[in-house]
């Protein structure tokens, strides 16, 4: 039997390495602490018009509610007190409206699962629809998990490079199931298939590092296939992705989870804000993907930020929006990984929850005039130099990097086939080249200072000639440091003069 028809036979039936995006749809946006009902909107008036495949909404489990220091810290999403659906984001009909809604219109929802553990101890004691739970004696009624459930003896991880006690132990004080366990896996495979059954198109699995492969191979074994009520086809199996966060050293790995599911590269995330911050030289990313010792491409998961890593200093987030910007225009202008965009709320502190108001209810965002948002949210996803990038990559599509150019440091231009190229300018000197770009002849909207509007272009146009080539000039002092054109994007005929002299 050929080894391909072998390793076929052993993955099928676990997961789809397919996101079950409509065609020529390749992003999901993180779309995270908003409201299901929020989500369904966003779906409808945004997020299918620009060309996102695909949500990932925040845990909808049951969870505790903490109150600390007069507000609500975002991570209490992740403390598990059951597995209801009903958060601040909604309730199990609100949950409905989102997924029929979302999928109606080619969008995709992708559901954060917390299963790794329960909660940690707090003085509260109460979940978001009603339950309550014996922190001290392991006991979730709701569930109903008891402390045999549960990893014993219990302790705390101290050691990350001790595979057993990473994986057995407790994160952060969270209780730590134990997957291991038959009735255990049961639950989880429930409320997994709740989530199936009400409409999602896959699963993110938080802290996956934290629980044996062999027991998330078991537990995805007995997942159903997607339901056909909300446009998949039959047979389609559920798109997995897995977190999990490797440090030099360590001794669990993420190539150990990939054989039944892609994996979350943080890598990526740190070393693209290595570049975008101008610490390392733009030149090196010609070798961009597995020659930075990531992951293979199809198993690799990628993002600049998440919710959890945008409040450290250690990658861009919205606060440096700049290289912010660039450093994902890059993540969606190459082929490297499938690609999630992070959608924030404002925070001042590194516990802040969402905007909410005085009976703890989370606002909706507010839709400015210019498509970004207001009351406390921050939408990068409505941000121009972003969305546009995501119509870039669909236009793009499985094309190849081509046309490669660098100036030796840190200005760097690249194609993808004859569909798109991208100019990237992070030296502290101007860039002004003539190059090759593959491109048909005509005249180009830049998608990055601006979007074509009927027969125009709101912000620089850019004339390509009959050879393929095109003028470029980037100021180190400009808003943005990236020009990136794409087919679709054309000025009509009549318009274009063979006259190209552009910037």
């Amino acid at each position: 039997m050929p080894c391909f028809i072998i390793i076929f036979l052993l993955i099928s039936g676990v997961c789809s390495y397919d996101t079950n995006m409509l065609p020529n749809r390749s992003t999901i946006v993180h779309l995270f602490e908003w409201k299901w009902r929020d989500i369904a909107d966003e779906c409808e008036r945004f997020l299918a018009p620009k060309g996102f495949g695909g949500v990932q909404i925040s845990p909808p489990s049951e969870n505790l509610i903490i109150h600390k220091d007069g507000q609500r810290p975002w991570y209490e999403r992740y403390q598990v007190m059951s597995y209801k659906l009903i958060t601040r984001s909604g309730d199990q009909n609100d949950f409905l409206d989102m997924t029929k809604r979302c999928n109606s219109v080619g969008v995709r929802i992708y559901a954060d699962v917390v299963v790794n553990h329960m909660t940690g101890v707090y003085k509260d004691n109460k979940g978001t629809g009603g339950s309550t739970a014996d922190f001290n004696t392991y006991n979730y009624t709701a569930v109903p998990y008891i402390e045999k459930h549960f990893h014993y003896p219990h302790c705390k991880i101290n050691n990350y490079y001790d595979a057993n006690e990473v994986r057995n132990c407790e994160l952060l004080g969270l209780k730590d199931l134990n997957q291991t366990e038959t009735y255990v896996r049961k639950k989880i495979v429930r409320y997994f298939n709740k989530l199936i059954k009400h409409g999602v198109a896959g699963l993110r699995i938080d802290a996956a590092k934290h629980m044996w492969p062999r027991d998330l191979k078991e537990i995805y074994k007995q997942l159903n296939d997607l339901n056909p009520e909300y446009g998949f086809a039959p047979k389609t199996r559920p798109y997995i992705y897995q977190e999990v966060i490797y440090n030099s050293g360590e001794p669990i790995h993420p190539e150990e989870y990939t054989p039944f599911g892609d994996v979350t590269e943080f890598r990526v995330g740190s070393e693209l804000t290595n570049v975008f911050r101008g610490k390392n030289a733009m030149k090196w990313l010609i070798t961009w993907g597995e020659h930075w010792n990531l992951l293979p491409r199809e198993s690799a998961f990628t993002f600049i930020d998440n919710h959890d890593t945008q409040r450290s200093s250690d990658v861009l987030t919205y606060k440096e929006s700049k290289a912010y910007k660039a450093a994902i225009a890059f993540l969606m202008a190459h082929p490297y990984g499938k690609p999630r965009v992070m959608s924030s709320f404002s925070f001042d502190n590194t516990e802040q929850g969402p905007p909410s108001d005085d009976n703890e209810n989370i606002i909706s965002p507010s839709i400015n005039d210019d498509d970004t948002c207001g009351n406390g949210w921050v939408c990068e996803h409505r941000w121009r130099q972003i969305y546009n990038m995501v119509s870039f990559r669909n236009a793009v599509g499985e094309s190849d990097v081509g046309y490669w150019w660098d100036n030796g440091n840190k200005q760097i231009a690249f194609g993808r086939g004859r569909l798109g190229f991208i100019v990237f300018n992070g030296d502290n000197v101007e860039l002004n080249q003539n190059l090759q770009t593959g491109l048909p002849q005509g005249r180009y909207c830049d998608v990055i200072s601006g979007k074509n509007i009927g027969a125009k272009c709101s912000g620089t146009t850019v004339d390509v000639d009959s050879n393929g080539r095109a003028h470029f000039c980037i100021s180190q002092h400009a808003e943005d440091m990236h020009i990136a054109l794409h087919v679709g994007i054309e000025l009509p005929v009549e318009l274009y003069s063979s006259t190209y002299s552009t910037m």
